[in-house]
Formats: C-alpha cells, sequence, structure tokens
C-alpha cells in the first residue's frame, strides 16, 4: 500500500486564513459593542415582560411572596364588571379620537400645504402642543375647565352646553373633554406626518388631473387620498394605540371618575396595581391590554396593507 505523501498537500491560501481572522475579530468586536445595549434591552424589557407573564399567573403584593394560582386572574377578568366597563370606556375613546385625529390631521395638512399667510407659524401652533408634556397640558386644560375660574365653561354656559357642576364631574360630560384634549395634544403630529405625505406626491399628478377637468373633491379621491395611504396606515395605527393606551390625562383631569366614568383599562391596572397593591391581577390586565392592542394592529395593518399605493 503506498504511503500519502503529505508534502503535497495544498494548504489553503493565507489570505483566507487572514480574512477569517479578520472576520472573527470584527465579530468579536461588535458582540462587544453590543453587549451593554444588550444588557440594557434585557433588564428593562426583556426581564419585565417575562416577569410579568409569571406575576399574571400569581398573587402577589408587596408584601408576601408570589403565590401560584394559575388561570384565577384571567378568570376573575372575564366576571369583572369595572373590567368591562374599562375596555368599554377604551374601546369609545379609541373609536372617537383616531378617526377625528386623522381626518383633522389630514385636513390640517391639505390646508397648511398651500400657499398661505403665516403658514410656517401656523405649522408650529399647531404642532407645538405635541411636544409639551401631557402632564402639563392636562393640568392647563383642568384649569381652563374649572367651573368656577376656567374660561371655556363660562363661555358654554353663555350657549347653555355646560353643567353647573362643571365638565370633569359630570358623567356625561367628562369623557368627551377627556377626548378633546387627546385630539388638541396629537393632532399636530400627524398633521407634519400627513405634510411629508403630501409633499412627497409628484407635483404631475396634480397637473394631470387639471388637464382632465377634475375638481378640488376629485382631485382628492383619485389623487391625494390613494396615494397617502401609506402615511394613512402608520398614522391610524399609531393614533389607534395611543388612544387605547392613554393615561396621563385621565389621570390628572379625572383619575378615571366621576363614578368610573371615563377609566380606561391603562387607568384601571394603575388601580388596581399600584394603589390596590394587587400586582398578579394588574399583570393580567396588562395582557389583556397587549392583547387588544395587537389583534388591533394586525387588523388595522391587514386593511391598510392591501390598499397601499406605489409611485
Amino acid at each position: 500500500m503506498s504511503q500519502v505523501d503529505t508534502s503535497r498537500v495544498i494548504a489553503p491560501p493565507s489570505h483566507h486564513r487572514r480574512w477569517s481572522s479578520v472576520t472573527a475579530r470584527s465579530t468579536r468586536t461588535a458582540w462587544l459593542f453590543m453587549t451593554p445595549s444588550i444588557l440594557v434591552l434585557g433588564g428593562f424589557m426583556v426581564y419585565p415582560i417575562l416577569r410579568s407573564i409569571y406575576l399574571s399567573f400569581t398573587s402577589f403584593n408587596v408584601f408576601q411572596p408570589p403565590k401560584w394560582t394559575g388561570m384565577s386572574n384571567y378568570v376573575k377578568l372575564i366576571h369583572d364588571h369595572q373590567f368591562w366597563n374599562a375596555l368599554k370606556n377604551t374601546a369609545e375613546y379609541a373609536i372617537v379620537v383616531a378617526p377625528i385625529t386623522v381626518v383633522l390631521a389630514v385636513a390640517l395638512a391639505i390646508l397648511l400645504n398651500q400657499k398661505l399667510m403665516a403658514r410656517g407659524f401656523t405649522r408650529t401652533a399647531i404642532f407645538l402642543p405635541f411636544i409639551v408634556s401631557m402632564g402639563i397640558v392636562a393640568f392647563a386644560w383642568l384649569f381652563m375647565l374649572d367651573p368656577t375660574i376656567g374660561f371655556i365653561p363660562y363661555w358654554l354656559g353663555k350657549l347653555g352646553i355646560a353643567t353647573s357642576q362643571g365638565w370633569l364631574s359630570s358623567p356625561k360630560y367628562a369623557m368627551p373633554a377627556v377626548m378633546v384634549v387627546g385630539i388638541w395634544k396629537q393632532v399636530g403630529f400627524y398633521m407634519v406626518m400627513f405634510l411629508a405625505g403630501l409633499q412627497s406626491i409628484p407635483e404631475e399628478l396634480y397637473e394631470a388631473a387639471k388637464l382632465e377637468g377634475a375638481g378640488r373633491w376629485k382631485t382628492f379621491t383619485n389623487v391625494t387620498w390613494p396615494l397617502l395611504s401609506n402615511q394613512t396606515m402608520l398614522v391610524m395605527i399609531m393614533a389607534t394605540v395611543a388612544s387605547i393606551q392613554v393615561f396621563d390625562q385621565i389621570y390628572i383631569m379625572t383619575q378615571g371618575g366621576p363614578a368610573f366614568a371615563t377609566e380606561t383599562m391603562v387607568s384601571m391596572l394603575y388601580r388596581v396595581g399600584f394603589q390596590s397593591l394587587n400586582f398578579g391581577y394588574a399583570s393580567a390586565v396588562s395582557w389583556a391590554l397587549m392583547l387588544v392592542v395587537f389583534v388591533l394592529s394586525i387588523l388595522q395593518y391587514g386593511y391598510f396593507n392591501r390598499r397601499q399605493v406605489a409611485f
């Protein structure tokens, strides 16, 4: 049997070995730079998510360790009339605020996309509430809606649509007042997003529509609105999610009252978790909220994705 001449075995080229070594060093360097971010994400996002899943199956408060209870929190959730009231209020807020905000944002964007006097100032004035903290905005509206010193109840009283107890103390008017604040706060941000979409539409399309004899409404329905489908999908999903997660102005202006008339799911989560210290049940509420947000986001994405227009 002949022996293999090892002196003739062809070794891999040296440049391949150098390239592999450089790649390995680059990979190690990349992981080294990413490690702090991964640790932060793990400590402040991944761990709390996993912890809340576990706590939702337990009975837990700060005075005793978690006690495994299985599905009892979710069974209680199904039979809790306060949860269904909070879900109803959340749905009512989202159904009203999200569409009105989007419609107003589109209208303002179209108006302020034209050459008008003080257009830049008007855009800034409408956008300004968005960059102000919701806490500050809520306190400002709290004073403006005060039945004794607020100017809004005074002028509404002249029109006969104010109440003696004040808007925020009335089960009938508290939710509309909170809705107005949410719309006023968010509409400027979505207006800017629609402005960006309008300015990306080729001017030739408008010229072609004009040559065809299309009026303003025909141009809007056949050119502007279809070509804003991408922005509409993003804005509508963002507005809906923000509406479902509403908390700040409700906590400051009404604390979920009067008589739970403005308590949303996030408000209930805060009350159950941080006021009643029932963290196990609050975790179950949070995952119910997450499910609602996830399902609505998927449905909206599927609806608008089929209507996207490329140009």
